[in-house]
């Protein structure tokens, strides 16, 4: 599997109406789109990671909560993935896929990530998911460091915010040479 399609963040506090930290939506309009890449991934055989936001009630030492309301609370309804994405998942094949809990922006801090994408001898990422300007794009970075080619679904990515979505797009291009999809 050189391929893998990494999906960021898209849970209930993201992306529901009534999400603790919702994008709203932007994030709501994705889902369609982000359904169909698993079920593309899937027929190709490839990895699908998901990487979800995970926190501890009253984690005083998360500097998440430091900068945000609490959100993505371990346990709760606001991790569970969202719309048909989530339903895209639950079909896909144990083998292809790889859930993990992240406690900071990007998907490679503190996780395994890296050690499962070079078992399978992974060398491409396709990134999607919420916030473009944050949680992907730190994901982006940590990726470029590490050596990946990154690829970024435009119309698989959103933000709550417009200017920082339009900033995280650019920077993926022109900065870690992705490639917009």
């Amino acid at each position: 599997m050189k391929n893998a399609l990494i999906i960021i963040d898209y849970i209930y506090d993201f992306v529901a109406d009534d999400g603790k930290l919702t994008c709203g939506k932007p994030a709501q309009e994705i889902d369609g789109f982000i359904a169909a890449q698993i079920e593309k991934t899937v027929k190709a055989g490839d990895f699908i990671v998901i990487a979800s936001d995970s926190h501890e009630k009253n984690d005083v030492f998360s500097p998440e909560h430091k900068l945000f309301p609490p959100h993505c609370i371990a346990h709760t309804p606001g991790r569970e993935l969202f719309g048909a994405t989530g339903e895209s998942i639950r079909n896909a094949p144990g083998d292809l896929l790889l859930h993990i809990d992240k406690t900071r922006y990007s998907a490679f801090a503190g996780t395994p990530l890296d050690l499962k994408l070079r078992e399978r001898g992974t060398t491409n990422l396709y990134l999607a998911g919420v916030c473009s300007d944050i949680c992907v794009l730190h994901t982006a970075v940590d990726a470029y460091n590490l050596g990946y080619k990154i690829h970024v679904y435009e119309k698989g990515v959103a933000s709550f915010n417009a200017e920082g979505h339009k900033f995280a797009l650019s920077h993926f291009k022109n900065t870690l040479g992705a490639e917009i999809v």
